[in-house]
C-alpha cells in the first residue's frame, strides 16, 4: 500500500500539476535545444544527442526519461534547423513530446553569433491505470481498470541565443501553451490548452570556457529557471577538460542534488559522459540516487571537418 500511496502522489504531482514542466537532466547542457530553439545550428556541424535518465533509483513510480535530438546548420551557418523527441515515463504516466526547431542566425563583431529561434510540436500522453495493482490479491480496483483516453496537444516555443568560440548565453520560454490535464472525481479526462503568460518558463543558461593550462581547461555553467509563483531553481556546473580527452567536474541544482560528472572525448566529433545524482532533500532515504548517460556526435561536412572537441 505504500507503494500505491507513492505512485499516487506521482501522479497527481505530473497530471494535476502544470503539464508544461520540463524533464530534468543534469546534463543538459548537451541537449540544450530542447529548452532553447535558438540553439539549433550553434555547434556548425549536426550534431545527435542521445540523454537517458534513471532518476531516484529503487523508488516506487520513479521517473525514467529518454531524449534524442538532431540539428545542424543551414545556408552556410545562416540558418539552423534541428528535431527534438523525448519519451518519459512517471508511475502510469506515459508521455511523448515531438519538436521542430528553427533558428535565424546573425554574425556578430566579436566573431560571435546571435540566434532567434521558434520552435512548434506535439505531446501525447497516456495514463496506464490498468497496470496498477490496487488490491492485496494483485487484482486491480474496477475503477482505474482502463487506462485514460490517450491526449495530444500543440505547443511551441521561442529562444535567443549568442555564443563565440568560449562563451554563450541564452534566453528561452520552450513551452507556450498550458496543456494541463486533471481528472475529475468522476474519472473524466479534463484537458487544457491555453496560452497563460503565468505559467510561462523561463531558462537562462549562460557559460564559459577559461584555459588553465595547454593540457587543462575549465567549463563554468549556470542554469536559472523561473516561473511566477514558485522559487528560482538553478544549476551550477563546472567541468574541467584535461588534454582534450577527459571531462570530470560536479554540479549543483538547488535544494534538490549534487552530481558527478565524468566524460570521455573518444575523438574530437564523438562524447560519451556519464553523471550521478546525490539527493539532498527526503527523497534520498528511499533511493540509491540518479543515473544518466548521454552520447554525442558531430557529423563532419566535406569543405569542414571537426577537429577539435565542441564546448558548448
Amino acid at each position: 500500500m505504500k507503494k500505491i500511496a507513492i505512485v499516487a502522489i506521482l501522479i497527481t504531482i505530473a497530471t494535476a500539476g502544470k503539464a508544461q514542466y520540463d524533464a530534468l537532466f543534469t546534463q543538459y547542457m548537451f541537449n540544450e535545444m530542447f529548452i532553447n530553439p535558438a540553439y539549433a545550428g550553434s555547434k556548425e556541424a549536426m550534431s545527435a544527442t542521445l540523454l537517458h535518465r534513471q532518476q531516484w533509483v529503487n523508488f516506487p513510480g520513479r521517473p525514467i526519461t529518454t531524449s534524442f535530438s538532431l540539428h545542424g546548420p543551414l545556408m552556410q551557418n545562416k540558418m539552423g534547423l534541428g528535431l527534438s523527441v523525448l519519451n518519459e515515463k512517471i508511475g502510469v504516466l506515459n508521455r511523448n513530446l515531438v519538436y521542430v526547431s528553427y533558428a535565424y542566425r546573425l554574425k556578430t563583431g566579436d566573431n560571435g553569433t546571435l540566434a532567434f529561434g521558434l520552435m512548434g510540436g506535439i505531446h501525447n500522453q497516456l495514463n496506464k491505470f490498468s497496470t496498477l495493482k490496487t488490491n492485496d490479491d494483485g487484482t486491480v480496483d474496477p475503477q482505474l481498470g482502463q487506462n485514460s483516453p490517450s491526449i495530444i496537444a500543440p505547443n511551441f516555443g521561442s529562444g535567443i541565443y549568442f555564443n563565440n568560440k568560449t562563451f554563450y548565453a541564452g534566453l528561452s520560454i520552450p513551452r507556450m501553451i498550458d496543456d494541463r490535464v486533471s481528472f475529475n472525481p468522476n474519472g473524466d479526462v479534463l484537458t487544457t490548452n491555453k496560452i497563460d503568460p503565468t505559467k510561462f518558463h523561463y531558462y537562462l543558461t549562460v557559460g564559459n570556457v577559461f584555459t588553465l593550462s595547454s593540457d587543462l581547461k575549465l567549463k563554468g555553467q549556470a542554469m536559472v529557471k523561473a516561473v511566477q509563483n514558485a522559487p528560482i531553481q538553478y544549476d551550477l556546473t563546472a567541468n574541467f577538460l584535461i588534454k582534450e580527452m577527459i571531462w570530470a567536474g560536479v554540479s549543483y541544482r538547488s535544494n534538490a542534488a549534487v552530481a558527478a560528472i565524468v566524460g570521455m572525448q573518444v575523438s574530437p566529433q564523438f562524447l560519451v559522459s556519464y553523471s550521478y545524482d546525490y539527493g539532498i532533500n527526503a527523497i534520498q532515504k528511499y533511493s540509491q540516487g540518479s543515473h544518466e548517460i548521454g552520447i554525442n556526435y558531430l557529423f563532419s561536412f566535406k569543405d569542414k571537418k571537426v577537429v577539435t572537441p565542441r564546448y558548448f
